[in-house]
Order: structure tokens, then C-alpha cells, then sequence
């Protein structure tokens, strides 16, 4: 990797992932270039090319890894937007060219496949890292900034949910993977809610959960729940489901002296799809009737949120690059995480 300039990066994906959440920021980070972008959809192809002129489109990761050994092209970053089941495969091409990876969670489809990954980059001498993007929610933010300064005492109960109706499914690899290539709701909103938790309480000692399929010939729970006892002494009780006819709070903690509940997503993937760009003065400011409210049953005050901040991922990690700091995520972490989801599959 060059000492200075921008850090030359591929997107490999143009779904959801590639489109919605990594060409925007790293399109907006003066650290980067979006060097290319990999999708064999013809459709995405013409999107990707139309919205970021100066990226090439290539069709494949075989003409992508093909153009790097021919000389013909040279990059420092590549970003595993596809499906979980491909990143194990496309880490370790990425890694035997030299080249550092962010891969989207869910990571991969197991915690053996992580760790062997965390080995292979260490091998490489190249970073590794997971796209946990909800650690820079604005909501979630705003609760860390809440227990760090002690406004609800000591916490008891952590309630944290990703719920929404969507019968029709995703419309992508989501409504087909199996559990075993790393599908299913736990795998995917899971590695979110977990990870949360774990940031916000600490290790976790005891494991228990549930998962539910509804629709006849799915290959993946589309419904979840996860309870997790702290080291700590907390409980978090995590929900996952896309078939909420209607949906809870996204998140209700109970401490000593006061709770706090806030209802709604973080805006920062609407705001994202419908073209907002991250260095919009308005992006990730959570309006006032979406504030949570902290206090008790009869005397609440709503609290002004945190703004959301996706686009810090990238900037951490391009000092982790330039400057040897930590990554924005230690894939450790997301391995944690994994070891969670297998044990609740397990036990189904």
C-alpha cells in the first residue's frame, strides 16, 4: 500500500450493501477513491456507472483479481458487499495480492471460517475488518452517551429490537440463503443486535434464544428472539422479525433510577436510499418527535439524539491504515458474535 495518497478501494456487490451504504461513504471520504465497483447485474451496472462516473465496472471478482495480476490495475482496499457465503472465498484472493478487506456482516457464515480468516490476514500482514455500522446509530449513540454519564443508575434490563412488515420478503440473497450459508434473520439483524449489546454490557455468561420460519420453503429463520445474562449483571432481551404486523420499541432500558425508550430506526439507511449524501448538514440528525425519552412513567423528558455517524467507519479505518491504530472493528468481535448465533441455532 502507497504511503500517502488516497486509499484505492473496490466495492465488491452492488445490492443494498454496495449501493446503499459503502459507494456513498467512501465516495464522500476525502481519504479514498472508488476505484471500482464489481456487479454482474446489468440493471446495477448501469446505476453504479451513472452515479460514480469516475469508478470502472467491472462484471466479475475472477476479471476484478485477474486485472490486479496483470498490473493493469492496483488497489488497497476491498469491500466484501455480497452475500456471506462468497467473503471467505474473496478474503483469501484479496489477502494473496495484498490487499486489506472490510467485509459486511453478517461476517461469514461461521465462527471457525472467522477465525481462520483473522489468522490468514495476520499472515498477509493486511487489516481485517467487519462493517458494523450500527455501533454509529444515532440512537445508539445517544444511549452510550446516557449510561456513560449514569442518567438511569444502574442497569437492569436491556430490550433492543429490529422489527418492521415486509411479507414480501427482501428481494435478495437475504429471502434464499440458508443457515448454513450464514442466512436467516439471527445471522443478519443479529450480528447487529448482539454486537450492541456486548459494546454497551460487556461479555456476555449465559446464551438463550428462539427462532421461528413462517413462510413454507424458506431455508432461514425470519423471526428471533435472543436473551443474553451479562457478566455484568444485565439482561438483554433482543428481538429480530420482519413480519411484525406492528412493531415494538427499538429499544427499553430499565435501570435504578430511570428508563429509557425510544421508538423508530436510526435514519441513516433511508436517508442513504434515497440519495442523501453523507456530507449532507442534515444527515444523521434525528428530528425532535423522534427523540427517546428517558425518566420515569409520569415524568419523562424527551432527549436530544446523538447525530448518526456511519461515515466514521471509514475515516477510522483509513487512520488505521496510515497511522497502524486499531480498526474501526476488531473481527474478534464479530466472531464473539458468531459463536452466539451458533450456540441459539444449536440449541434449535
Amino acid at each position: 500500500m502507497r504511503d500517502a495518497g488516497l486509499l484505492r478501494t473496490a466495492v465488491l456487490g452492488f445490492g443494498v450493501s454496495g449501493k446503499v451504504f459503502h459507494a456513498p461513504l467512501i465516495e464522500a471520504d476525502p481519504g479514498y477513491s472508488l476505484d471500482v465497483i464489481v456487479t454482474a447485474n446489468p440493471a446495477r451496472a448501469g446505476l453504479a456507472a451513472h452515479s460514480y462516473p469516475g469508478a470502472r465496472i467491472i462484471g466479475t471478482a475472477e476479471e476484478l483479481f485477474a486485472a490486479l495480476d496483470s498490473g493493469e490495475l492496483e488497489l488497497d482496499l476491498v469491500v466484501l458487499g455480497t452475500p456471506p457465503g462468497t467473503h471467505v472465498e474473496l478474503a483469501n484472493e484479496a489477502f494473496a495480492r495484498g490487499l486489506n478487506v472490510v467485509a459486511d456482516k453478517p461476517f461469514v457464515p461461521t465462527s471457525a471460517e472467522g477465525e481462520i480468516l483473522i489468522g490468514r490476514a495476520a499472515e498477509a500482514g493486511v487489516m481485517l475488518t467487519v462493517f458494523q455500522n450500527r455501533r454509529w446509530d444515532a440512537d445508539y449513540l445517544t444511549l452510550r452517551r446516557l449510561l456513560d454519564e449514569g442518567a438511569l443508575g444502574q442497569v437492569r434490563s436491556f430490550e433492543s429490537r429490529f422489527e418492521w412488515w415486509m411479507p414480501e420478503g427482501f428481494g435478495n440473497w437475504r429471502d434464499e440463503v440458508t443457515v448454513v450459508e450464514g442466512g436467516g434473520i439471527l445471522h443478519d439483524l443479529g450480528a447487529h443486535l448482539i454486537d450492541q449489546a456486548i459494546e454497551l454490557f460487556g461479555p456476555v455468561s449465559e446464551t438463550y434464544g428462539e427462532t421461528a420460519l413462517h413462510t413454507p420453503g424458506s431455508g432461514a429463520d425470519q423471526d428471533s428472539f435472543v436473551s443474553l445474562q451479562h457478566r455484568s449483571g444485565v439482561r438483554s432481551r433482543l428481538w429480530m422479525n420482519g413480519l411484525a404486523a406492528q412493531v415494538g420499541a427499538r429499544f427499553h432500558v430499565l435501570g435504578s433510577t430511570a428508563g429509557y425508550t425510544k421508538w423508530g430506526l436510526d435514519g441513516q439507511e433511508a436517508a442513504l436510499a434515497a440519495g442523501m449524501l453523507p456530507t449532507d448538514e442534515k444527515y444523521g440528525v434525528e428530528p425532535e418527535n423522534r427523540w427517546g425519552l428517558l425518566g420515569v412513567d409520569g415524568g419523562t423528558v424527551p432527549i436530544p439524539a446523538e447525530r448518526g455517524r456511519y461515515p466514521a467507519f471509514y475515516a477510522l479505518l483509513a487512520a488505521a491504515l496510515r497511522d497502524g491504530t486499531p480498526p474501526p472493528v476488531d473481527p474478534a468481535q464479530s466472531v464473539e458474535v458468531l459463536r452466539i448465533i451458533e450456540k441459539i441455532h444449536g440449541a434449535g
